[in-house]
């Protein structure tokens, strides 16, 4: 696990270890439909809720932030819109379950009143509910805080992963805490998380996006790492890592995927073509995994790797 004198990679240095192993894999473009010529990408892994595997996903207009998270299911090959589910004003969702309650949250984004495309702040919100038509509102986390997310540890209690940027010097860090129950996520509890030093040069940035509790107690997290370029390119890479909440040490970041394994396709913008936002890893027993994933802030993707987790449960 973590030694103190390592120091993190650069993105560059992760993308060159990553190229001299980089698996035989071809990702697909999943086809969302009900959407209205919307573009749905940074969604989640596919999810049960009453006998349905659904996701959620980012539903945008092309030259706006305005979104919505839509609910869909597989249907002949596509994903349609589910019929009677909720529609929420959010960016960027995730699910877990914990206690095996379903908790759902994104991005809250805040516009300036004279200028509609104007973003003055965010902050992630959560749900909670038996079923996503039960969901409530329970928690929210501080404004300008992305990527937290939670896990059932094997102790019983809820692991807590958050993302503050920046942090002194450095552009972002995860932290790390834990609480007894869901009634005890609030702000205080997220912005005094431990952190976790050692995963990003100071310039770049990353999050977790997902966390799965594995067989020894460990935790495994999907996440993404990022750089900008010279020419203000934005380079995303999803990336998992372990954390040892025994031990409060953590594995260091490896890449899983890049965008070159995906089909060609469309970016929001010039400067988001190299960029893939996890959504969500489904876990096989035969030792792959289906990543789920945003695609250039335009599309959504999956991809079958081998099981990133399973090295974490040696």
């Amino acid at each position: 696990m973590q030694a103190s004198a390592r120091q993190a990679k650069s993105c560059a240095e992760l993308f060159e270890q990553f190229q001299r192993e980089r698996p035989d894999a071809r990702g697909e473009k999943l086809i969302f439909s009900g959407v209205g010529g919307r573009d749905v990408y940074n969604i989640t892994a596919p999810f049960l809720d009453e006998g349905d595997w659904v996701i959620a996903g980012r539903v945008e207009d092309r030259a706006s932030e305005r979104s919505e998270v839509c609910f869909f299911v597989e249907r002949g090959g596509e994903w349609t819109i589910r019929e009677g589910s909720p529609v929420f004003a959010l960016q960027d969702p995730f699910v877990s379950f914990i206690r095996g309650e379903l908790v759902f949250g994104g991005v809250e984004v805040y516009f300036d009143n004279d200028d509609p495309h104007y973003v003055t702040s965010w902050r992630t919100v959560f749900y909670r509910g038996g079923r996503i038509r039960d969901l409530e509102p329970f928690a929210k986390g501080p404004l300008t805080m992305k990527d937290i997310r939670l896990v059932d540890m094997r102790n019983g209690r809820i692991g807590v992963f958050t993302r503050p940027m920046p942090v002194n010097d450095a552009r972002a860090m995860i932290g790390f805490t834990e609480i007894g129950k869901l009634e005890e996520l609030n702000e205080e509890t997220i912005e005094n998380a431990e952190l976790l030093h050692d995963q990003f040069v100071k310039v770049e940035w990353g999050g977790g996006n997902e966390a799965h509790l594995l067989r020894n107690g460990r935790i495994g997290v999907l996440g993404h790492v990022a750089r900008m370029d010279e020419d203000n390119i934005r380079h995303y890479y999803p990336m998992t890592f372990a954390y040892d909440p025994v031990s409060r040490t953590h594995t260091p970041i490896k890449l899983i995927a890049s965008r070159d394994m995906f089909p060609d396709g469309p970016a929001k913008r010039p400067d988001l073509e190299d960029v893939l936002f996890s959504g969500g890893l489904h876990r096989h027993e035969d030792g792959t995994a289906t990543l789920y994933t945003g695609v250039s802030d335009a599309e959504a993707h999956r991809i079958v790797i081998a099981d990133p987790f399973l090295e974490y449960e040696k």
